[in-house]
């Protein structure tokens, strides 16, 4: 066995830090956490434990490029407070682990949906058939409305 250091092309992560793409890591320092006495179903559990979860983040410290940051701020702009924290809540399950797990998913698949770029639409002409067949049924309607038309009885 040798001694030579090993070359991992992986980066470190901690526990704590949440992996979206190989490439978009966010750090746990950057999430906060808070638990709260949840409402609905689970009978007196409800009133008596903090299961559901309210996950902050700055939405400004997330290692994201410009233009990633504006699709994110497009498509949670429901989850954005005035000074710019995303806020993600869930009190679907019963207990505060599952919660929390939830909330990391959530915030998960909002990331990478604002990091996949949108399609540009390129405007296209409509085929010379496509005509034909809008003119033609244009046509069939027009002489069925014409059929039902009562002409005077000269």
């Amino acid at each position: 066995m040798t001694n030579e250091p090993s070359h991992n092309l992986e980066p470190e992560h901690s526990d704590h830090d949440l992996v979206v793409t190989p490439n978009v890591v966010i750090p746990g320092a950057l999430l906060d956490f808070s638990f709260a006495r949840a409402s609905g179903p689970g009978g007196q559990n409800v009133n008596k434990k903090s299961t559901k979860c309210v996950l902050r983040v700055s939405a400004s410290s997330l290692p994201l490029h410009l233009d990633q940051r504006l699709r994110l701020t497009k498509l949670a702009a429901h989850l954005l407070t005035d000074s710019g924290d995303l806020l993600i809540s869930c009190d679907e399950h019963r207990s505060a682990p599952r919660n929390k797990a939830e909330c990391l998913d959530r915030l998960r698949t909002l990331i990478a949906r604002c990091l996949v770029a949108p399609k540009t639409r390129k405007a296209t002409k409509p085929t010379r058939g496509s005509k034909e067949r809008r003119l033609n049924a244009k046509r069939i309607e027009s002489d069925r409305k014409r059929g039902r038309r009562g002409g005077s009885d000269d």
